[in-house]
């Protein structure tokens, strides 16, 4: 039931990330942060996630040339903020 849980989850966050994507045309590229994606998907299968976020109808092209990268670095929120602090001097 776990692995269906996790599967359920993938796919859900897939479904979403595409829906933004395509919200804000992420033509750029979608970057996954956070401790979630970061600890599940990097062993763990990411075809429920990759199906969802392509699952677009007539706008699957155009999210399929959208990259996504996951970020595993469990410090970026910190490093973002010391980047900030860094321009406010």
């Amino acid at each position: 039931m776990a692995g269906q849980a996790l599967q359920l989850w993938s796919s859900c966050y897939g479904a979403f990330a595409g829906d933004l994507a395509l919200h804000w045309l992420a033509r750029g590229g979608v970057y996954l942060t956070g401790g979630i994606a970061a600890k599940l998907m990097p062993q763990g299968d990411v075809t429920p996630f990759v199906a969802a976020f392509l699952a677009k109808r007539e706008h699957a092209p155009l999210v399929a040339n959208m990259p996504v990268r996951l970020v595993i670095d469990e410090n970026i929120g910190l490093l973002g903020a010391l980047a900030v602090a860094d321009g406010a001097r």
